[in-house]
């Protein structure tokens, strides 16, 4: 009986997979994973990203192989080798159709047209299937025809449009017979071994499954209802942690929703406060995946804001460098930096600190914070990165206005009171009173080594105003 070969990526699992579910219906299936490592490297992902992929891809192998589905991976260093390998890889093993799920930003949108295409040109049934959003680009349209650029009314318009079919989550295909796969084909791609501590983040669907149960028990003081009111607090373990996981899909965003309406009443856009606003940053990731497609300039390293092209970043290395080592001596933006680097990972609210301190402060140009918050997250993912740059830079989609520029002092203060956050993560200040933790003076420095200020947030606050004010929009 011939087989359909399931190309897995970003869907990392077998529940809830519609691909797999798909295929599975046919008859038997093998899956193919293909590690483009150069290709990803050159889109800025690092060994954080590409170690949690690989573990990924063992733990999908072992929940196909309690399946008898075998996994074959193979090495195709761009994209641009995907068709070939694909083509022949299929007539290897006899397959009459390939199934996948689609991917949006614009190298991989590419790519998938080029394997459908090779498809056509074969006897090979290709079939792509929509599955990481649920509205398929294009779907959700303003009353012009225009893709949304703000997210506001593409929520409205997600939530009026959603359906239980859409909510659906799909079984996970049912053991199947043994299928014999030649050795040549199970190759094994390994990473060096630089990433954080993957025992941090867990590989796999059961992990990602273990991480919602524990963010969206019951209990009315589960961290999925208190969401609302803790998840601006870094010293608080206030969010799902689930980025990752929905990154690589590990998880899918169907059963996410599915588990906030087991216990909100059947709602998502009713109900308790602090599962309602979790499911609206759902809804942020795939708002971004829409803008990847409808606006897909910020593919190409463009502002989505075309006006701010024109605005003259400052070319300062060691200001940036200071960024990047935690060593602004703005102990919220140097904390939260460490953070990053330690473990791969920042808290939100923290990301919207630091991106608007390089690119406000610093003046600094938002696609090099990008592309260094991509080269250490380990839940790096180009839509959701991007557009949370360029709205910290106020050069992209309900962009922040110009004139908002955080005070990270202030937001110390406000999100980490008593200075736990900090102290955890730079010791050097873990001695002091919590409250001069925030902007500590230069007397309480005396008899340590962190910095001063490299940047007065008044004068920096000046310049970047002065810097947005000359842009014309009409540029």
């Amino acid at each position: 009986m011939p087989v359909t070969l399931v190309w897995f990526r970003t869907d990392l699992r077998v529940h809830d997979n519609t691909a797999l579910f798909h295929a599975s219906q046919r008859g038997p299936v093998i899956a193919v994973f293909l590690h483009a490592q150069e290709q990803w490297r050159e889109h800025g992902h690092g060994d954080n990203k590409l170690d949690f992929i690989a573990r990924g891809v063992e733990a999908l192998g072992e929940s196909l192989a309690q399946r008898n589905i075998p996994l074959i991976q193979l090495d195709t260093p761009s994209f641009k080798e995907a068709p070939e390998a694909l083509m022949r890889l299929a007539e290897e093993l006899g397959a009459d159709a390939l199934y996948f799920n689609r991917e949006y930003p614009l190298d991989e949108w590419q790519r998938d047209q080029a394997v459908l295409e090779a498809g056509d040109n074969s006897d090979l049934e290709v079939r792509a299937f929509r599955d990481a959003v649920a509205f398929s680009p294009g779907e959700l349209l303003t009353g012009k025809g225009d893709y949304y650029g703000v997210f506001t009314p593409f929520s409205k318009a997600w939530h009026k449009a959603i359906s239980s079919e859409r909510l659906e989550v799909l079984d996970a295909p049912a053991k199947q017979s043994p299928v014999e796969v030649s050795a040549t084909a199970r190759q094994r791609t390994r990473y060096d071994d630089k990433a954080v501590d993957g025992r941090r983040w867990p590989a796999g669907e059961e992990a990602a499954a273990d991480r919602l149960s524990a963010f969206l028990s019951g209990s009315i003081s589960s961290p999925g209802k208190r969401y609302k009111e803790d998840r601006d607090f870094p010293a608080k373990r206030g969010t799902s942690e689930l980025s990752p996981y929905l990154a690589m899909g590990m998880i899918s965003w169907r059963q996410c929703m599915q588990a906030v309406i087991s216990i909100n009443d059947g709602s998502l856009s009713d109900g308790d406060k602090g599962l309602t606003t979790w499911v609206s940053e759902l809804i942020w990731r795939e708002f971004y995946q829409h803008v990847a497609v409808g606006f897909p300039r910020v593919c190409r390293y463009r502002a989505f804001q075309r006006h701010t092209e024109a605005l003259e970043w400052r070319d300062a290395d060691d200001d940036f460098a200071a960024w990047c080592e935690g060593r602004t001596g703005y102990p919220l933006v140097d904390a939260a930096m460490r953070q990053l680097v330690s473990t791969g990972w920042m808290h939100n609210r923290l990301r919207m600190v630091t991106a608007m301190f390089l690119t406000k402060h610093l003046l600094i140009d938002w696609r090099r914070g990008e592309r260094f918050f991509l080269e250490h997250l380990v839940d790096g993912e180009f839509a959701a990165n991007n557009g949370g740059w360029q709205w910290a830079a106020s050069t992209g989609t309900d962009a922040a206005p110009y004139f908002r520029i955080f005070n990270p002092t202030t937001q110390s203060e406000r999100f980490d009171p008593d200075g736990n956050f900090i102290a955890h993560w730079l010791p050097e200040l873990a001695d002091l009173p919590a409250r001069q933790r925030h902007a500590p003076s230069s007397d309480l420095l005396s008899s340590n080594d962190y910095p001063r200020p490299i940047v007065e947030h008044k004068a920096a606050r000046e310049r970047a105003l002065e810097a947005f004010k000359s842009l014309s929009k009409d540029d």
